[in-house]
């Protein structure tokens, strides 16, 4: 059976990111400051670890985005030649949670039941009677549940847990082995490593690595035959639906904060570098921007291209198109309604920097002021923008939630943290309380959030040397302060 490739404009905006990402990278191997910059930021033995946590959010969504449609069978009266395909729109994260898509179940179901949340009519011994009903997927394989669910739990937890600790000892054996040969051995090698006497906190990150597989393991032993995080009301896996949301996540916080860049750093410049007429229009622009309430101004724009959408649903062929769009769209009025604050910073900059002695040499050379911007002003500020965007991240995903829970965020259709939550808003108040869909996008966005806000301060502490000299004097004050 064939596929057509489809290209979401999310997709295309993140394809794109990665490749940035890795011409981003070759530039940092080439260039020794940038290079030491990032070495101190892996030192940290919390930011490396958060890296860890990132790039397993990374795969996810990159799995997430490469979308295509199935052909589908020829039929009978089909034109010769011709090949129509599958409304639905997959992806490759799709086809490795295949068996969590046709696991659906009718209705709630607790984590790890093999029966239905609520009680149905249903025929026992030729009689009927209301009971709680089997569940078509989840424990299915069971013959007598009542007695073999806690021993088949048990044992295939049991064996999750088995496969990360082989895991964790694998990746312990490849750190030993790769310094064995700066450690004088492989047995000085392992002594170093525990100890964390290594150029990098391996130690902690081969503990991230254990907690993550010791996590995990368990759920991939389990999630071929239960519904780990239970179903939600129209029988759904909950774990499915918060792997999808992810990609939401990481879409709105990346191309989010990358919106808000071309104008932050090109009008700030502007701003500070000319100065007189030039920085009071700008400030008046973006202080203007900053009094009118955010979420007012975000669900107007967001009201108006849903109009758009609604008056023009010829535009796509699939329903996953049209929400895909409005995401993205979405992703665009953010970035066009927060760039104050970044402005802001590079104003400040710009002005401290084009008093400096090569700026004003420059100036006297004759230099163009384009020339002197992007020579001697870009680079120079570029540390402030990095800082911004890895801290804007996190705090964009929570936007995210919150723009969804009140209605005005991503489609009700697209998976997302802040359409569980909202979803799970009548379920906390039901009677049994479901409370397992509200905690699944929890825990998931708390690591995203807590690891995206640990690697932010790591590349805050390693470029900016004020940072990094105000922490130990607050620690010193707190000390005094306790004595």
């Amino acid at each position: 059976m064939g596929f057509k490739l489809v290209l979401l404009w999310t997709d295309v905006a993140l394809w794109a990111l990665f490749a940035a990402l890795l011409v981003y990278v070759l530039r940092v191997r080439s260039q020794p400051t940038l290079r030491a910059n990032w070495v101190k930021v892996l030192r940290d033995p919390a930011a490396l670890s958060a890296g860890f946590v990132l790039m397993l959010f990374l795969l996810v969504t990159a799995l997430d985005s490469v979308h295509f449609r199935r052909a589908l069978p020829a039929s009978e009266g089909m034109p010769a030649g011709a090949q129509f395909y599958d409304t639905r729109t997959e992806s490759v994260l799709d086809l490795v949670l295949a068996r969590q898509v046709a696991m659906r179940e009718t209705t709630y179901s607790r984590p790890l039941s093999y029966l239905g949340l609520n009680k149905e009519s249903i025929e026992v011994d030729g009689r009927p009677t209301r009971d709680f009903p089997r569940l078509q997927h989840g424990g299915s394989h069971l013959q007598q549940p009542e007695q073999e669910w806690a021993a088949d739990v048990t044992r295939r937890a049991l064996a999750g847990v088995a496969g990360a600790v082989v895991v964790t000892l694998l990746a312990a054996l490849l750190m030993a082995a790769g310094l064995s040969r700066g450690h004088g051995g492989l047995g000085r090698a392992w002594r170093d490593l525990l100890a964390d006497r290594t150029h990098y906190p391996l130690r902690a990150l081969l503990l991230t690595i254990g907690v993550s597989a010791l996590l995990c393991g368990p759920v991939i032993a389990l999630m071929g035959h239960y519904h780990v995080f239970g179903t939600d009301r129209t029988g759904n896996d909950v774990l499915y639906q918060a792997l999808k949301s992810v990609r939401t996540a990481f879409v709105i916080g990346a191309i989010s904060t990358l919106a808000t860049l071309p104008l932050a750093l090109v009008l700030g410049i502007l701003a500070g570098y000319f100065k007189g007429w030039v920085d009071e229009v700008i400030q008046y622009i973006y202080t203007t921007l900053s009094s009118v309430p955010n979420v007012l101004l975000i669900a107007a724009c967001v009201l108006m291209v849903q109009v758009f959408l609604d008056k023009n649903p010829e535009l796509f062929e699939t329903g996953v198109e049209r929400s895909d769009l409005k995401m993205f769209l979405l992703c665009v009025i953010l970035g066009l309604t927060g760039w104050a604050g970044l402005c802001r910073l590079v104003r400040g900059e710009t002005l401290k920097l084009r008093e400096l002695d090569y700026v004003q040499a420059a100036t006297a050379f004759g230099v163009s002021d384009a020339r002197i911007m992007a020579r001697h002003i870009v680079p120079n500020v570029m540390h402030l923008v990095l800082i911004t965007v890895v801290l804007s991240f996190s705090e964009l995903i929570l936007y995210e939630a919150v723009l969804t829970y009140v209605g005005v965020g991503v489609d009700p259709s697209m998976n997302s943290f802040g359409g569980m939550i909202n979803l799970a808003r009548s379920e906390m108040s039901r009677d049994p309380v479901v409370w397992w869909s509200f905690a699944a996008a929890f825990g998931f966005m708390v690591t995203l959030v807590l690891a995206a806000n640990l690697f932010a301060d790591g590349v805050r502490d390693a470029f900016d040397p004020r940072a990094r000299s105000l922490r130990p004097r607050v620690l010193s004050l707190l000390k005094k302060t306790k004595a």
